[in-house]
């Protein structure tokens, strides 16, 4: 089964296909210094644009990992994400505390997917 690797650079790839299956590397947002729902739907337009150039959607999210620096900032997250999911499909998903490599991340983003 083959492997192709979208968006490599340094020590990732920002997402392995492999066979019908595509994993995202954890997303954060391109400017650290907004606020955690701004963070998070720049977060998830990244997502539709890895997930575009692999060859799916966001209908087809099998799981979603959702890191927070702060777990009570979940519902400032939650707004972004309520407006983006697809609510037909919606993944399994977990969301937790975690630090990240930059403070100034408020949320990272993982997930897997189907291929269309």
């Amino acid at each position: 089964m083959s492997i192709r690797r979208l968006q490599p650079e340094g020590r990732l790839s920002g997402a392995v296909i492999h066979g019908n299956t595509v994993y995202l590397a954890g997303q954060v947002a391109d400017d650290p210094t907004r606020d955690t729902e701004a963070q998070t739907a720049d977060i998830l337009r990244q997502i539709d644009l890895l997930l575009a150039e692999a060859g799916t959607d966001k209908s087809k999210l099998l799981s979603v990992q959702v890191f927070l620096v702060d777990i009570t900032e979940a519902p400032a997250m939650n707004r972004a994400w309520d407006a983006w999911f697809d609510r037909a499909n919606p993944p399994a998903r977990a969301t937790v505390e975690a630090r990240l490599v930059d403070p100034r991340w408020r949320v990272e983003i993982t997930a897997i997917a189907a291929l269309a």
